[in-house]
């Protein structure tokens, strides 16, 4: 990220191309929001579909709303002990002009305070997958407002914020590693937890209801991806942001050939879940990588991902918890992948000139990226078990066993993804339900 970091000697001006490149960047960032919904709902079974999108929608409404007031001066406002920022002045987002610049970029501070919205709203929809099928939506709504309150403004605050300690240590996070998927994968891990497992995980098969649902949805957050990571060094005034976005194509193509070749070798089979939890594994992990590494190294980040991502989502089935749609395997495990191999594969030649292992620059990074990594994990994983446990004890995170069996999306929505009711005319319906003749009969017992 490219928050406050002096790109020219001079006194930068407003420039309309970058301003113009980062609004785009910012919509696109938006979107990943609703092809997380679609990735999720067709990962689900059919009766919790709405509950799936749903989880991710309402983290627009809420985190919107909490930014403008006071999540905005949280993460990017005057530093205070290297873990908090605070600006009164950007409370309700009052006291900005309509051309002051970003410190250090050439693009207003609305259009970077719009641009980090959009990342403050996906992260928190990344944990609803891991909870499918079982949470209630008011606890839901309000975890998020508690979440990024107490988690993800002081942790955005840490790593790209003027001050932070991971800022200062030099810990490089082009694009979120730590501060998006580490965070969003250590909290998903805490609350699952907590509220325990679906009722018949390990027994009753769980699979998903809609894989082209799924296909859609990953291609959303492929193509939503290249403002997240490009738009990140806020314009392209000298490549960097360029790089960028060639490395997070080349990761994510790597990433889904390591998956499927896993895959292959491990259970026989290229699937297209396969295909679509590669590409958001390489994703994953060349978001806080893609800037210091060249497109070779890129490929290394990416095929990495995918393999080790794949064996990581059967974890769940090893130590007992309900990770429902792998968030902890995809999100927490790429997250690692992608910011510690910033420490060996940083080739000097992108956002920096630091140089990690593999290219003669001693392991100096390296133990500055674990530093970020445990950092940011252990404080996401204990606080949001915390936030989890005290709503569980409070107002009761989960629906009730009738509920979720039959179908949350009843229980909670009062509504179901798929109407069935007026499919086929009366004559097809009433032959489809006669019973089967004599000689029917026969065949089917044959």
């Amino acid at each position: 990220m490219a928050a406050a970091v002096t790109l020219a000697a001079e006194t930068p001006t407003l420039s309309a191309a970058n301003t113009g490149f980062m609004l785009i960047c910012s919509a696109l960032v938006m979107l990943m929001t609703p092809g997380l919904a679609f990735f999720y709902g067709g990962m689900v079974r059919v009766k919790s579909t709405l509950n799936m999108l749903m989880m991710s929608f309402i983290s627009l409404g809420i985190v919107t709303v909490l930014w403008v007031l006071y999540g905005f001066s949280m993460a990017f406002g005057t530093d205070s002990g290297s873990v908090i920022g605070w600006n009164s002045d950007w409370v309700g987002l009052t006291g900005i002009g309509l051309t002051e610049l970003w410190d250090g970029s050439t693009v207003p501070v609305f259009v970077f305070l719009v641009f980090q919205l959009m990342f403050a709203v996906l992260t928190p929809a990344l944990i609803s997958g891991a909870l499918a099928d079982r949470v209630k939506f008011t606890a839901w709504a309000l975890f998020i407002a508690l979440w990024v309150t107490v988690v993800y403004f002081p942790v955005a605050h840490w790593v790209w914020g003027a001050g932070g300690w991971a800022f200062e240590l030099g810990v490089i996070d082009f694009a979120g590693g730590t501060a998006v998927h580490i965070n969003a994968g250590a909290a998903a891990l805490g609350v699952i937890l907590v509220i325990g497992k679906r009722i018949g995980f390990k027994k009753d098969p769980m699979r998903p209801h809609s894989l082209p649902l799924v296909m859609l949805g990953a291609a959303l957050l492929w193509f939503g991806w290249f403002g997240f990571n490009a738009g990140s060094w806020l314009g392209n005034d000298d490549g960097v942001g360029a790089l960028m976005f060639v490395n997070t194509q080349v990761a994510t193509a790597a990433a889904v050939l390591g998956w499927l070749a896993y895959e292959k070798i491990r259970h026989g089979a290229f699937t297209t879940l396969g295909a679509a939890s590669g590409a958001v594994s390489g994703l994953v992990a060349i978001t806080p990588a893609g800037g210091a590494v060249s497109p070779l190294g890129a490929i290394a980040v990416g095929a990495v991902a995918g393999v080790l991502c794949a064996m990581a989502v059967g974890l769940k089935y090893r130590f007992g918890y309900d990770d429902s749609l792998d968030v902890v395997g995809v999100h927490l495990v790429g997250g690692v992948i992608g910011s510690l191999l910033v420490g060996l594969l940083a080739s000097g030649k992108g956002q920096s000139d630091v140089r990690g292992l593999l290219y003669g620059g001693g392991l100096g990074q390296f133990w500055k990226q674990c530093a970020g990594v445990l950092g940011v994990l252990a404080y996401s994983l204990v606080v949001s078990a915390l936030l989890a446990f005290l709503l569980d004890r409070t107002i009761g995170m989960r629906v009730s066993g009738d509920d979720e069996v039959a179908g949350i999306d009843r229980a909670e929505h009062a509504e179901t993804a798929y109407d069935f009711s007026g499919a086929g005319g009366g004559a097809a319906r009433n032959a489809a339900q006669a019973p089967l003749a004599p000689a029917e009969n026969k065949k089917v017992d044959a």
